[in-house]
């Protein structure tokens, strides 16, 4: 492992630029366009999983959808009060992670972790099937190429993502604004009507509504409340990224999830009112938003703004993921659960290690899947239910902790909370286990087992380079400088003149082969040698396999053991051409030295650049 690795409990180290300011960073609005497209997506799908799992009991079913919507809205308040406390009391961000590690233990924080980064990659994946579905939709002649045209939006968002959180939020503002505008409108059209002014978008469509209606139970009901709280997925996103908005990180932190919830909680209020005052019936091919912009604001362009707008947003909903999940990377790697080079941050606040990570993730999944939402779906929101659980059973604790007034009555809150995100998430995990939900059982444990495998390795490296030790006072030893060499030139000579800056002693070695053409340039390059004589011997290595950096390799093992105690050095100079281009120009000998040299010795191996300008 490189010096250069940070150690376990340090900072990471590297050339991390310094903080450039607060311009890079979210204001309450922005936070809202940037972590929250997830959220509000999900009245596209939310108000519809519930419909679809009512329409099982017939007519009698689907009367009620306002009250699941309205169980789902409270449990919506619950969580907007219980993140926004989570703000307050973890104001580095971590959401779950955060208040897990605290209150419930490095395992319980782990799993907390992983649900997160579970549910945050399968939302890309989701976000941006169903967002090309839509499109598809609309445009049946681009369905074979739908898994190339998500890989097309994954991309566009990466791209927007690694230029900054600011400036994806800047790029993604207007679609939410339309898209919540557009949504509203419906709603408030809606609610002026006594029937629906159109019909033709379901025109044809067969009905799913059940001809054998079965008694509308508990379970029934259960398991309408858990599809729905599909539309919760995303709320946690502004809690796991404080540091990413400016000062007061937390009061703007807090005014973004307040907003959040309160639009999420009307749409969904809204849509399910319009869903019962129309008497709306789920049928094949046309999606229930779709059936309420007909019916509120009749089959004209509004119509095909609300689709469009939802198209929109469900593509671009994967932002959310982009923005949470990698300062979670950073907090893992900063707690030794991930590698160090996930904390570093480029010159726009971007943690692009993780940015590129997510979309290497996703667009694995994609490919698996082909594109296609409904392979996904039965995967997607588990994750988050288990971290919603995890949250509020740890704020409890906290507020058992803490001193102050009220602190029994966020207790029971959060209490209450928990209570039913863990119903919901034992509910969606039973319901769709055979559906492919068996898939993310298995996954979260593995990733556990991975967070705390690289937390082992570190906590290894850690003692062996005795941290938090101090060390005995350094020394001098003798050093030996090994110079590859195999024609003269000015890198020969940069390369002897700094070898003899750094060490004792400077020895040029030079494998020879035995054919005559190597031969004549063994010959060639010892008469040169002895013309320029540079006060360093030029020791011959043989190799009849024409290898090269094993003769070497075996020559600094004779070299340390004829002489303990003193430090060897390979110092192999390269040169840096002008253009990046040019690299495929080089024959990469000091590459293929290094690696014999490092898997063979102890040696200390130094690169030395020679730029050609």
């Amino acid at each position: 492992m490189s010096v250069l690795t940070a150690a376990p409990g340090a900072a990471p180290t590297g050339e991390e630029p310094p903080d450039t300011g607060e311009r890079h960073r979210l204001t309450a609005v922005t936070g809202l366009a940037a972590l929250s497209l997830d959220a509000m997506a999900s009245v596209a799908y939310g108000p519809e999983a519930i419909v679809l799992v009512l329409a099982a009991a017939g007519a009698r079913g689907l009367g009620f959808t306002l009250p699941v919507t309205l169980a789902i809205a409270g449990l919506l308040a619950v969580l907007v009060a219980s993140y926004r406390q989570v703000i307050a009391a973890f104001p580095d961000g971590g959401g779950s992670y955060a208040v897990a590690k605290r209150h419930l233990g490095a395992r319980t924080s782990l799993v907390a972790a992983g649900s997160l980064v579970l549910d945050y990659v399968l939302n890309v994946a989701v976000a941006v099937t169903a967002g090309v579905a839509a499109l598809t939709s609309a445009f049946p002649s681009l369905y074979a190429d739908r898994l190339w045209l998500c890989l097309a939006v994954l991309v566009l968002i990466t791209g927007v993502n690694l230029r900054g959180i600011v400036d994806s939020a800047r790029a993604f503002i207007v679609p939410t604004v339309v898209f919540v505008g557009s949504i509203l409108v419906l709603i408030g059209v809606g609610l002026f009507r006594s029937a629906p002014v159109s019909t033709e978008a379901a025109a044809g469509h067969a009905s799913v509504l059940s001809d054998n209606a079965t008694t509308v139970g508990a379970l029934l009901l259960l398991k309408a409340f858990a599809s729905g709280c599909s539309a919760l997925t995303g709320v946690e996103a502004i809690a796991n990224a404080v540091p990413s908005f400016k000062v007061p990180r937390a009061k703007r932190a807090q005014h973004a999830e307040i907003a959040l919830g309160a639009v999420l909680g009307v749409m969904l209020i809204g849509l399910s009112v319009l869903i019962s005052r129309f008497g709306l019936q789920p049928v094949e091919g046309v999606t229930v938003l779709a059936q309420l912009a007909d019916a509120s604001l009749g089959h004209n362009w509004a119509f095909y703004v609300v689709q469009f707008a939802t198209m929109i947003l469900l593509a671009l909903s994967a932002n959310t993921s982009f923005g949470g999940l990698p300062v979670l990377l950073k907090l893992l790697a900063r707690d030794n659960y991930l590698p160090h080079v996930f904390a570093l941050k480029a010159d726009r606040q971007v943690h692009r290690h993780g940015v590129l990570a997510l979309a290497l993730v996703s667009a694995c999944l994609l490919v698996f899947s082909g594109g296609d939402t409904n392979t996904l779906v039965p995967l997607f929101a588990i994750g988050v239910f288990v971290g919603f659980t995890i949250a509020q059973v740890g704020m409890v604790r906290h507020w058992r902790l803490e001193r102050g007034p009220g602190r029994h009555g966020k207790a029971l809150l959060n209490g209450f909370g928990g209570a039913l995100t863990g119903l919901a998430a034992v509910v969606v995990t039973a319901t769709k286990f055979d559906e492919g939900a068996w898939l993310v059982v298995i996954a979260l444990p593995l990733l556990v087992l991975a967070f705390e495998t690289v937390h082992r390795a570190y906590t290894r490296i850690g003692e062996r380079l005795g941290l938090g030790r101090i060390p005995e006072a350094p020394h001098r030893d003798r050093s030996i400088v090994v110079v590859p060499v195999s024609t003269l030139s000015r890198l020969t000579c940069e390369a002897l003149t700094a070898a003899r800056s750094l060490g004792d002693e400077v020895r040029a070695v030079t494998v020879c082969y035995p054919d005559a053409e190597d031969r004549a340039q063994r010959y060639a390059l010892e008469r040169a040698w002895a013309d320029w004589d540079p006060g360093v011997p030029l020791v011959r290595l043989s190799s009849e396999r024409r290898a090269l950096g094993r003769p070497i390799a075996g020559y600094v093992r004779e070299l340390a053991a004829s002489a303990p105690g003193t430090r060897v050095t390979v110092l192999i100079a390269e040169t840096e051409p002008e253009r990046l281009w040019q690299r495929l120009l080089q024959n990469q000998r000091g590459a293929v030295v290094a690696h014999a040299v490092r898997r063979d010795t102890d040696a200390v191996i130094c690169r030395l650049r020679f730029r050609l300008t």
